[in-house]
């Protein structure tokens, strides 16, 4: 999505982008995987969750908000870029996640806020444009072939 907006293309929403997502940061998310590793007991399962459930057009338009914030320079506001797009058949209207085994078993739960995690996920492909650029073209792939072939 931060992509298809930074280079001007469509910001696909499926059917009326109601459907509800959990959504975690990142570094949380890593931060709760060392924590089940390093305390979890073998054999459990632990659900990890930010406690974060937004429609997916929340998601949509805080990233347009925010690249409007973070990129003044776009021709367009990143809104207009929205494309509604028919959905998949049976596509679930909502996923949750009950996070509460790890909160009360291994003391885990995430430290960003949905608002703070989102701003920095946004920052972070703005500020790494190029690498980005780089992993995501045919040239990383023939780096990946070049370097791991046998």
């Amino acid at each position: 999505m931060i992509l298809n907006a930074c280079n001007g293309e469509p910001l696909s929403a499926y059917g009326d982008g109601q459907n509800v997502r959990e959504w975690i940061y990142v570094e949380d998310h890593c931060d709760a995987i060392r924590t089940v590793l390093a305390k979890g007991q073998p054999g459990e399962t632990y659900n990890i969750g930010g406690g974060n459930e937004k429609k997916n057009m929340e998601i949509v338009n805080k990233v347009c908000e925010l690249l409007d914030e973070l990129r003044p320079g776009d021709p367009v506001p990143h809104r207009k870029l929205i494309t509604f797009v028919k959905d998949r058949p049976g596509h679930d209207r909502r996923y949750a996640m009950n996070a509460s085994k790890i909160e009360r078993e291994l003391r885990w739960c995430a430290t960003e806020t949905f608002e703070s995690g989102i701003r920095k996920t946004v920052a972070w492909y703005l500020e790494n444009e190029a690498w980005v650029r780089d992993v995501t073209s045919s040239s990383y792939r023939q780096w990946i072939a070049k370097h791991y072939s046998v």
